[in-house]
């Protein structure tokens, strides 16, 4: 995005006032006597959407894994009501299906559960002796489960008890599968590019499709076309003739990151995102119609380059609120939608990230450190095999320095030798929870300390020094002149620190960040499932943009805000 001149929109009407996953109400609470906020694009009402399905009532129920929730959504309408919530028993759900008895079926994927939710609300673990279920389908009475890792098996599971009756295995990366119009299951080899089936009571495995672009999902239409969806950037969903010679014809939408897609009785296609969330009826011909938007699913790490964009580490993405070269947000497009976010690469997966002239530098809390070059679209890997790698910089002396939040460490990695391999040093060891990091503009570097509450200064020596405590679950820095600015997450609410003085005081508050209102996380669910990635945790970033404007992840509402100075009390340099 280009930075525009500043807005005079009165409160109360920014982009996408209305209900969402935050606040029912909708506004941008968020206050404070220096400085105004102000929405880059609008909230997204989705964390994300996984798997679908139309329920008994008409609605189509949605999985959002990252949230640990399911809502339904009116698709006549586009209200989502959360009815599974993330304070709930379940934890990560990414697929859903609905019994004869209206019983809806979860495959919790990172606990490795399987759970029932009765007509009335009521939960009933059916079994946790399965690896990363994903895949979930129902079969009259009968419910049938695959296994999201290589190697994975397709099962039968007993909600009354039993033990699991495995149909096959070697399954490459299940997922969402369906019983097809000859009466097999049907399911997708993700990392092979093929589509299998399996009769209901076991049998021999047959492929029924190869050299299929990334499949992810397979559906069948009320008149049994066969359809598969890609999780690429294309959105390509392809049909499959399983009646003729097996000819194929391929739908470019444009939507990136499908996930799974569910029929109305109508025989109109909707589709879901896990990368932007969302809702959208996809046409035969490719044409879409957006039910819920799109939007950011965090966002974590957020900054700005030299030409003032905006760019996001959205988890599966590197993302950027989408406007025009006068600020206003964009119209409706597959690429952007009305949510207001334009993604660039779907790449898994990011949460830390900081700019360096053409080049973002990126983290993920699965033990990467890259760098993607905006330029040549070539990525780039720094590092790999840390614990949970978090907030990261650049040094003046260009090296990358960041915050190893498992193991308790800030590194520095760089080229040191010009070998083109970058080496590791440890700066500091033995803290607790190191969030993330940012220099001043003497070269000092600080840390975000999040369990202990406290910002440190590092030394060279790798010695540290309080610069503020007593703070409620401090994330994101930034500086701006002689002022340090830190995100409490615990308090809902930015701080500044004056560096000179060590003054500090509190610059705004009710910030969307963290949980729902009046919602009490549960335990968090594993960082790795099995050989697979899990979950995350969620990550409020900060930046300084080049015209002395602040920038925010309120990963509450899936937006990114601008925070701009009032004039009357603009902090010196």
């Amino acid at each position: 995005m280009t930075w525009a001149p500043e807005d005079t929109t009165a409160p109360g009407t920014e982009p996408g006032a209305g209900p969402n996953r935050y606040d029912e109400s909708g506004a941008l609470r968020t206050t404070g006597p220096r400085w105004r906020a102000r929405r880059l694009n609008p909230p997204n009402p989705l964390w994300g959407s996984n798997g679908v399905a139309f329920g008994p009532d008409g609605r189509l129920y949605v999985a959002q894994f990252l949230a640990g929730q399911i809502s339904a959504v009116d698709p006549a309408t586009g209200d989502v009501d959360v009815v599974v919530p993330m304070d709930g028993p379940v934890q990560s759900p990414d697929d859903l299906a609905f019994g004869a008895d209206g019983s809806m079926y979860i495959a919790d994927l990172v606990p490795g559960r399987v759970w029932r939710r009765s007509p009335a609300g009521e939960y009933h673990l059916v079994s946790d002796d399965v690896t990363n279920p994903n895949g979930i389908t129902c079969v009259g009475d009968r419910l049938f489960v695959n296994e999201m890792k290589p190697g994975g098996r397709l099962v039968e599971l007993f909600p009354d008890g039993g033990d699991p009756v495995v149909l096959t295995d070697g399954l490459a990366l299940g997922n969402a599968m369906q019983l097809g119009p000859d009466g097999h299951l049907y399911y997708p080899h993700m990392l092979t590019g093929q589509v299998w089936r399996i009769p209901p009571d076991g049998g021999t495995p047959e492929v029924v499709a190869e050299d299929v672009h990334e499949p992810v999902a397979v559906r069948f239409d009320r008149g049994g076309v066969l359809h598969v969806l890609s999780r690429g950037v294309e959105g390509i969903v392809t049909r499959v003739d399983l009646h003729g010679g097996g000819s194929r014809t391929r739908v470019t939408s444009g939507l990136r990151g499908l996930d799974n897609a569910a029929f109305d009785a109508e025989n109109r296609m909707f589709v879901s995102s896990y990368a932007s969330g969302g809702i959208t009826e996809l046409h035969p011909d490719g044409r879409t119609r957006e039910i819920v938007r799109r939007g950011f699913d965090g966002p974590y790490g957020v900054t700005v380059d030299l030409g003032g964009t905006v760019h996001a580490a959205d988890h599966y993405r590197l993302a950027s609120p989408a406007t025009t070269d006068e600020g206003e947000p964009l119209g409706p497009s597959p690429q952007a939608g009305p949510g207001g976010v334009r993604t660039h690469l779907l790449l898994p997966f990011a949460h830390g990230i900081t700019a360096d002239g053409e080049l973002l530098h990126h983290t993920s809390q699965f033990g990467t450190v890259r760098t993607y070059d905006t330029t040549t679209g070539e990525v780039r890997e720094r590092a790999r095999g840390l614990s949970r790698p978090l907030g990261i910089a650049v040094r003046p002396d260009g090296a990358l320095v960041v915050a190893e939040t498992g193991a308790g460490r800030v590194l520095a990695l760089g080229d040191e030798d010009g070998s083109g391999s970058d080496s590791v040093t440890v700066l500091a060891e033995g803290l607790d929870q190191p969030t993330d990091v940012v220099f001043d503009a003497e070269g000092r570097l600080y840390v975000s300390e999040e369990r202990l509450g406290a910002v440190l200064r590092i030394g060279v020596d790798g010695g540290t020094a309080v610069v503020v405590d007593g703070l409620g679950a401090p994330q994101g820095l930034t500086v701006l002149g002689a002022e340090l600015f830190v995100v409490e997450t615990g308090h809902r609410r930015l701080r500044s620190v004056r560096l000179t003085t060590g003054e500090s005081r509190i610059e705004l508050e009710e910030l969307p960040v963290g949980p729902p209102l009046g919602v009490v996380p549960r335990t968090e669910p594993a960082l790795f499932a099995d050989v697979m990635p899990g979950m995350a945790r969620r990550f409020a970033g900060l930046a300084t943009a080049p015209d002395g404007t602040l920038l925010l992840s309120a990963d509450g509402e899936g937006t990114v805000l601008r925070l701009t100075s009032r004039q009357e009390d603009r902090p010196e340099g």
